[in-house]
Order: C-alpha cells, then sequence, then structure tokens
C-alpha cells in the first residue's frame, strides 16, 4: 500500500467512526434501520427497477446505502470498502436493521479477487472515485465484476466542482482538470463533510481530479456500452458557502448565480455474450 492509500485509509477509517454515529441526520441512519432508504431523490429516480438484482455497492463506506439498496428491492447487496471501521459499522447496522447484506474489506482495485463472483449492477455514488488514482484500472475492475447485460450506475461530484474554490461570492479556477498519479491534491480538513462539530485526529488525505472524458473512455476502453452521461445542477453536500438547501439534503446554486454542473451520472452496460 503506497504513503497516499495509507493515509485515506486512516482518514475514512477517523470518518467512519463519526459517520457512525452521526447526529447531523447527513446519513439518514434512523430511516435506514427502520428499512427505508438513504438515497437521495436524484439516484433514486436514476437507477432503474433494482428488483430481483444481485448488486455489489464498491467504496460502500458504512454501508446505509447498500442496505438501502435491500430495501428497495435488489435479491441480494454486497457492499466493498478498504476502511474496517466502516466495514464493522456497515455489518453492525445490518444486524440492527435486520437486513441480509455482506460486507468485506478491500481495496476497489482488489474487488474481483476479494468478492469472487459477478454482479447485475455495479454501483458507485458520490464521493468514491475522487479517492482513486487510477480511473482506467478502476474501469476495468467494474467490468470484470458485471455480468453479461449487468449495469453500472455512477453517480459522483462533478470534476468542474472539483477544481473550483469559492471566495467573495466568486468562483476561481484553482485545480487543473486531470491530477497526476503521483502528485494528488493534499488536504488536511479538521472536520468532515457532514457539518459534525466533532474534530478529526487523521486529517491529512489525498485525491484526484479525472475529467469526465477519462471516465468515459475508461468505460469504453474495459468493454461497456455507454448508455446516458447526464450533468446536475444539485449536489448533496455544502460543497461552497453559498449554496442553498434545496431539502433531501441536495444543494444548488442560488438564483442569482450562473449555473454549472455540480454533479453527473454515467449508465453503462456490459454488452451481453
Amino acid at each position: 500500500m503506497d504513503e497516499f492509500t495509507e493515509a485515506n485509509q486512516r482518514n475514512w477509517n477517523n470518518r467512519a467512526e463519526l459517520h457512525s454515529t452521526d447526529t447531523t441526520g447527513s446519513y439518514r441512519i434512523a430511516e435506514v434501520l427502520a428499512g427505508g432508504s438513504s438515497l437521495h431523490a436524484l439516484e433514486a429516480g436514476e437507477i432503474g427497477d433494482i428488483r430481483g438484482k444481485d448488486i455489489v455497492h464498491l467504496q460502500c463506506h458504512i454501508g446505509l446505502d447498500t442496505l438501502s439498496l435491500k430495501h428497495l428491492g435488489a435479491k441480494s447487496v454486497t457492499g466493498l470498502d478498504f476502511s474496517s471501521k466502516a466495514i464493522a459499522a456497515a455489518r453492525d447496522f445490518a444486524v440492527r436493521a435486520g437486513t441480509e447484506a455482506r460486507f468485506v474489506e478491500a481495496s476497489v482495485y482488489d474487488a474481483p479477487q476479494a468478492l469472487g463472483d459477478t454482479y447485475d449492477m455495479v454501483f458507485v455514488t458520490w464521493g468514491a472515485i475522487n479517492w482513486l488514482d487510477d480511473i482506467y484500472r478502476w474501469a476495468r475492475v467494474v467490468a470484470a465484476l458485471l455480468r453479461p447485460g449487468g449495469r453500472l450506475y455512477l453517480l459522483e461530484g462533478h470534476p468542474q466542482l472539483n477544481q473550483l474554490e469559492a471566495s467573495d461570492g466568486a468562483f476561481r479556477v484553482h485545480y487543473g482538470w486531470r491530477t497526476p498519479k503521483d502528485s494528488p491534491l493534499t488536504w488536511d480538513n479538521s472536520q468532515t463533510y457532514t457539518g459534525d462539530e466533532r474534530q478529526l485526529t487523521d486529517t491529512r488525505h489525498y485525491e484526484w481530479v479525472h475529467p469526465l472524458s477519462d471516465i468515459v473512455n475508461a468505460l469504453i476502453k474495459a468493454g461497456l456500452n455507454i448508455d446516458f452521461l447526464n450533468e446536475h445542477e444539485i449536489v448533496v453536500w455544502r460543497a461552497f458557502p453559498d449554496l442553498v438547501e434545496l431539502g433531501g439534503n441536495q444543494f444548488a446554486l442560488p438564483d442569482s448565480y450562473p449555473k454549472f454542473p455540480l454533479s453527473f451520472s454515467i449508465g453503462a452496460t456490459k454488452p451481453p455474450k
């Protein structure tokens, strides 16, 4: 494991401790434990009919969305994450919810070997691929996990959003549009993104900006057919101070601001044999 991954793993173990005891409502823990869903309206409206599907949720964190997919009708759900504390929390939530789910601790790059199975859907959402240094390797993992005819659903913060910083009501391009593998963006945030006032102790973490062209081309090169590419004017965390909450933990730019995409989603299918 390289130094960037080790730092990110420590950071996410720390975040998992806070998120699994979240009091802000961001993770909708009570709803999931009661048999409901933590999915936002955006992804819930785009994933389509998942009844009877075997689904793997990559970089599942504390597993609440994974359990939600089961509650929404999936035949089986499997979550994978590299954080031991996140996986422990996910397993605990599954027991408390009385929901059958499998959770595996492993790097996303090792998912095909760690899981030993294939699926009808690979589900990846919100703050996942920006933690990965090689988007082409990730796409090959997705393709390996899908059965013929299986689908990827990816929903993420927009790369353009990840390039910007906001100050005095204006946006400035501060980061490059493609982050070199060996020179990631370096962060030392003292708090997590939910609004929880508790302090992180392992603050150092690293991220990569992947252009839309790289993401799409990686999936095509891995053998998948692109079904749709959608850009959205909402995101599910307060990425900038001036964003306004629309309800349901969804945020958008104020009406007085020029609009630009804050997130994007991709559907892709593995061709049948």
